[in-house]
């Protein structure tokens, strides 16, 4: 069909990852016929670069703290150490049943597929492969790739970017992080787990800086217990080889020396050289800018994922991308809110949140309309079998809805679905109070901070 000049699409999607796969098996459902281009593999970073496998990787290093913390729980087993290849194994069978499954499901919504380098050519066509694709619409996913900072060269082998950590084929003795957001925090928590002497620089005040203050602590808090260290509050000056690794000095002259540094300072869009411009596509500092809607300033023309500044992560390009798809078909498109998508930083333990931090509340609702409330999940029956700590935070307006719920503790990912719903559908805490949660789980943390916070307790103190 690609190859047929007088084809043309309902929608040209240019970029095969989550905002670009998600519009078009969404578009493709709804009756528009989709042709999407990818130069790579479908799935784009998250499948391939990014959250499988570097929870694939996590999950191994949280095996491999089992295995050496057996004995508190009456198990004797060993550790043997790391089987590198092995890991690598099964985090890439883990991508392929995925990938497949993806492929599979592109084919039966009988989606036009086109491999190649594609370049939008003018507002309503995409050139790839020598042949020009054209569509009544054009979406631009092309997503992102790792950053680095001025001055300082990512090699591939001593000073490496995440798309090399995933497939280093050794664990490296010591490693430097620069970056203590989320990819920096989830590697060096891998890493401390197969045994790497990490340490974590970050020149914000704290680790994890987007998130609420209180999180951050205890993150750093169980990243001291762990023996995983860090430096914050002063940047990156300088890197330099030594014999055999790196040196990387701060600009107040710390240095600190290791086998590895690892650039996590984090991404950047993929936009330049491929037409965006040229077309009239509104760009700043390579993010292609939209609306709520998506929509950029040229008509036929949108946007989604990680190319536009919005959070990245891999469900609002899922997100995005079915918005555009939606709209396009003529159904009411509802803007996404992006204070209620769920973030979740997979390191042990785990940071989850939704809704926004108290400081931000603060600032929005006045500090005396704001009430905090913590509960410890050292009241968490589940939580102690299972050895994790960590509290749950709600922040609410006060005499109303709560309007951020932080989490910090093993398995808090698997929690931040029902906080999701707390904070978009706007509950109050007597509300959440009512609902009968499943004892002992971890979930029922959620419950008894909300009981705590409607005047109630249960399992904590007053």
């Amino acid at each position: 069909m690609a190859n047929d000049a007088s084809t043309v699409f309902d929608l040209v999607i240019l970029g095969g990852g989550s905002g670009g796969y998600a519009a078009a098996l969404r578009g493709a459902q709804l009756g528009l016929d989709v042709a999407l281009i990818e130069k790579d593999k479908v799935g784009g970073t998250c499948l391939h670069r990014g959250c499988i496998p570097t929870k694939a990787l996590l999950h191994a290093g949280e095996i491999a703290d089992q295995a050496r913390e057996s004995e508190q729980f009456g198990v004797k087993a060993t550790f043997e150490g790391i089987d590198v290849p092995a890991v690598h194994k099964y985090k890439d069978g883990v991508i392929s049943g995925l990938y497949k499954g993806l492929q599979g499901l592109i084919a039966s919504r009988k989606v036009t597929y086109i491999e190649g380098e594609g370049r939008l050519s003018s507002p309503t066509s995409v050139d790839v492969n020598g042949q020009r694709v054209q569509g009544r619409h054009v979406l631009l996913a092309t997503g992102s790739v790792p950053k680095s900072l001025p001055g300082l060269e990512i090699d591939g082998n001593r000073i490496i970017s995440s798309d090399h950590a995933l497939v280093l084929d050794r664990v490296p003795k010591s490693a430097i992080v620069l970056g203590g957001g989320v990819i920096g925090v989830e590697f060096a928590s891998a890493w401390k787990s197969f045994g790497t002497d990490v340490t974590v620089i970050e020149g914000l005040k704290h680790l994890v800086p987007v998130e609420d203050e209180n999180s951050s602590k205890l993150l750093e808090r169980a990243f001291r217990k762990r023996g995983i260290k860090f430096n914050l509050g002063t940047f990156f000056s300088k890197a330099e080889y030594t014999q055999d690794g790196v040196k990387v000095t701060l600009a107040d002259g710390k240095e600190f020396e290791a086998e590895v540094l690892l650039v996590a300072v984090g991404r950047g869009p993929v936009s330049a050289g491929l037409g965006y411009e040229e077309q009239g596509v509104a760009i700043d500092r390579g993010y292609v800018l939209v609306d709520e809607y998506m929509r950029t300033n040229v008509p036929t023309v949108s946007a989604v994922g990680d190319l536009v500044p919005t959070l990245q992560l891999a469900h609002v390009g899922f997100a995005e991308g079915i918005l555009v798809a939606e709209r396009l078909a003529g159904l009411k498109a509802v803007p996404i809110d992006y204070d209620g998508v769920p973030r979740v930083t997979y390191c042990h333990p785990e940071v989850a949140s939704v809704g926004i931090t108290e400081a931000k509340a603060k600032e929005i609702y006045g500090a005396d309309k704001v009430v905090a409330l913590k509960y410890n999940l050292a009241g968490n029956g589940k939580s102690k079998i299972l050895n994790t700590s960590g509290e749950i935070k709600l922040v609410q307006v006060k005499d109303g809805a709560v309007v951020g719920v932080h989490m910090v503790g093993d398995r808090m990912g698997e929690q931040v679905g029902e906080a999701q719903l707390i904070y978009n559908w706007e509950a109050l805490p007597a509300e959440v109070a009512q609902l009968i949660h499943a004892h002992p789980t971890q979930n029922e943390a959620l419950g008894e901070a909300h009981l705590a916070l409607a005047g109630k307790p249960l399992h904590s103190h007053d």
